[in-house]
Formats: C-alpha cells, structure tokens, sequence
C-alpha cells in the first residue's frame, strides 16, 4: 500500500519518493519491518497464549527434555504469518500476480494450520485435523496456484536461445524488448508456461508437455497435479522437521535467502542474461514477499530457539513449507526443492522408510522392525543421545550447504 502513496509523492517529485521504486529498498524495508513485528509483537502474542493457556500437549516418547516441554505456547506461527502478510501489503505491489498467489497461498495453509492446532488444543483432540481434510486443503491450494500459472496472461516466462532458433508452438520473439545484451547472436522469446528449469543440466530448460508427448492441448492435465504434489510434499516436509526448538524455523529461513537470490536472477533481465536462465517478468514482487519470510523466520527464531518459549505449530509449519514450495514453482525452480530442501526430504523419507519397513518386517518376520531408533531422523539422534541443540545445529549447517550448492546450479551445468 506504501509503494502507490510513494509512487504518487514521486510523481509530485518529493525528495526521496523515489526510493520505493526499487526493489533492493523495499525488500530491505520488508525484511526489517517483519524482524520488527515478529520479536517486538511476538513477545506480546506469546504473552497472550500463556495468558489463554494455549499451551503444547506433549506426548511421553522418551525423549531428554520432552516432558520439560509440556505446556510451551503453541501457534505462534501466527507470529509469523503476520510478519510476512503485513510487510508484503506494505511494500509490495498489489496488483502483481505472484505477490497475490503468494498472500493467497500463506493464508490458505495457514488457516489450515490453525484449524489443526485449534482442534488439538481447545478440543483436546491430539489428533487435530484429519490428515484427509488437511490434504484436501493442500490440493486447493495447489489446484489454485496451478491453474494461476498456467492460465493467467500476466504469467511469462522468457528464455534466451541462438538468433537461429526456430520458433516453436506457444513461443514468440521477444528479443526487442530486451536490450541487455550485445551479443546480436542470441535472442530472447516468450516461451509457454510449462517450462521449467532443471539443474546441473547445460540446456537447463524442460518443458512439461514432454509427458505428454510434446501435446501442449491439455497441458493442464499434467501441470496442475505436479504443483499439487510438490504443494503437499513441502508441506508436509516442513511439518514433519519441526520436532526440535529452531530446526524448522532456522532451515526455513536458509532456504529462504536461496530463494530470494533465486527470484532476483530470475527478475533482472541482465543477471538472467549472463547467468543464462529464463527471465520472469514481474517476479522482482516476489523478493519483497520472500524478504519478509526470511525476516519472520529469523525474528521468531528469537523466541523459538532452545530453550523455546513458543512453538510455531502446524498454523507455522503448514504455511512455511507451502510457501517454499509455492514460491519454488512461481520462479520455476520447483525441481531444485529435493537439493534446496533436502532437510524437508530427508525427514520425509526417514518416516517413509520407517513406517515401510516396519509394516514389511511385521509381515513377514511376525515382527515390527525399524531402521532409525526413531522417525523422523531427528529424534533417531536424539536418541542416540545427542543434545538437541547439536543436531539443530548440524542441521541448520546441513540447510547452508545445500543452498550453497542450489545457487551455485545456476553457473554449474
């Protein structure tokens, strides 16, 4: 809402006015509003949850320091959430359609959220939300996002190719409106809204339609379900990693700034130039939403690093992982989440492995085997008797490693 009030100050030529038509002042602005809302106001918002007796219900599994843990403020995404959606109405330009995709996106998965952790608290259900009514909130999402990427005349995606290049169905040469680069032997054109980008990779493009046998007529037959999983399999990811004070908080918030610098090549003509890779109009919106995240991340992570005094609940933890996956695909960058978020993905499949080998072993030993002491992996090393704090940590280091080598992709191929 700022940026039109500084966008009409500016045309009035009031000194300074101008900053807020860049996109490194207002993700800046993001990114510190949100620290402040989220440990200045988060203190506040925890105060009230202790006050209203929102406090977790912890089951007894043998963990050191779990039974400490009992009555810790739970739903404090709600700190979050409103450290991500007050900076982005502020900042960012309303009208774009990722920003909007995103806000819609956040609130969605985050009612979702807080409908689990109403049932779970206020019902005394330690079951919450059912896991099918959760999934059927988590494919709306998807089926909205998809059908918005795919549909929507706002959502372009240009890629750079020889000045010899043939044009191809649903492509168009758009090479006149960019003048970033000097090099008369290469060109740009619009592509479709199928392609996306694979990593590592010299031709990085891939273009959907290609399960279809390059048939783009129902393109949106493959397309949309492929958001849909990928929505619920983040999703869930994140919820699954928050099971110790600040490991989902923190590796969010590295996953996070992969992202921001992801969205800001993929929106600058001339860094998607020399870096090679396709060029999103309008996704430059994103960085302010993403900067927020970040911001909200590392500012509840004042409150929810051990010893924690609050804890995010599936209202934080639902939301989080929807929006990377959301975000991921916005920018085309969705087949770079199993390297991005390889915490999520190896939680994911340390339960998956677990509850498979379990059922496998009973069936044909008589008996329940297990691989991990426990699942998801972080409690196998709490088992083990590592300190909490320590596996965060090399969990967090874990996070910062692969989001080294996911920017690193774009140069590497």
């Amino acid at each position: 809402m700022l940026y039109y009030l500084f966008e009409l100050l500016d045309n009035y030529n009031v000194p300074g006015a101008g900053l807020f038509s860049y996109i490194s002042f207002r993700s800046a602005l993001a990114l510190i509003t949100s620290l402040i809302i989220s440990i200045v106001f988060g203190k506040r918002i925890i105060a009230r949850l202790q006050k209203q007796q929102i406090g977790e219900t912890v089951r007894d599994l043998g963990l050191a320091g779990q039974i400490e843990k009992t009555g810790t403020p739970t739903m404090g995404g709600l700190i979050i959430l409103g450290a991500i959606l007050i900076p982005t109405l502020l900042f960012a330009r309303l009208e774009n359609v990722y920003v909007i995709t995103m806000i819609i996106a956040t609130v969605w998965l985050g009612m979702i959220g807080f409908i689990d952790d109403y049932i779970k608290v206020f019902k005394k259900n330690k079951e919450g939300l059912k896991g099918k009514f959760k999934v059927v909130g988590q494919i709306g999402v998807g089926l909205i996002v998809g059908s918005v990427l795919y549909f929507s005349d706002d959502v372009v995606v240009h890629k750079k190719v020889a000045s010899d290049y043939s044009l191809k169905a649903g492509e168009k040469n758009v090479s006149h409106q960019h003048t970033s680069s000097d090099d008369t032997s290469f060109k740009w054109v619009e592509t479709d809204e199928m392609t996306t980008t694979i990593p590592f990779v010299k031709d990085n493009e891939f273009n959907y339609k290609w399960l279809l046998g390059g048939s783009a007529s129902y393109g949106w037959l493959i397309f949309i379900p492929i958001v849909i999983f990928i929505v619920i399999a983040v999703s869930n990811g994140a919820n699954m990693t928050d099971g110790l004070d600040g490991l989902a908080t923190g590796t969010s918030a590295i996953v996070g700034i992969a992202l921001a610098v992801l969205a800001y090549v993929s929106s600058h003509v001339r860094f998607s130039d020399y870096l090679s890779v396709m060029y999103i109009p309008f996704a430059e919106e994103l960085v302010i939403f993403i900067s927020a995240f970040v911001g909200a991340c590392i500012g509840f992570l004042w409150y929810n690093s051990y010893p924690a005094q609050v804890f995010m609940g599936d209202t934080g933890s639902l939301a989080i992982g929807g929006i990377i996956a959301v975000f991921a695909i916005s920018i085309r960058k969705e087949l770079l989440i199993p390297v991005l978020c390889g915490v999520f993905l190896i939680e994911n499949i340390s339960v998956m492995l677990q509850v498979g080998y379990f059922k496998y072993s009973r069936k044909k030993y008589g008996e329940g085997r297990r691989i991990f002491k426990m699942a998801p992996l972080h409690h196998h090393y709490q088992k083990s008797g590592l300190h909490e704090a320590k596996i965060v940590a090399r969990f967090w280091i874990l996070a910062v490693l692969l989001a080294v080598v996911t920017i690193v992709t774009l140069k590497v191929r």
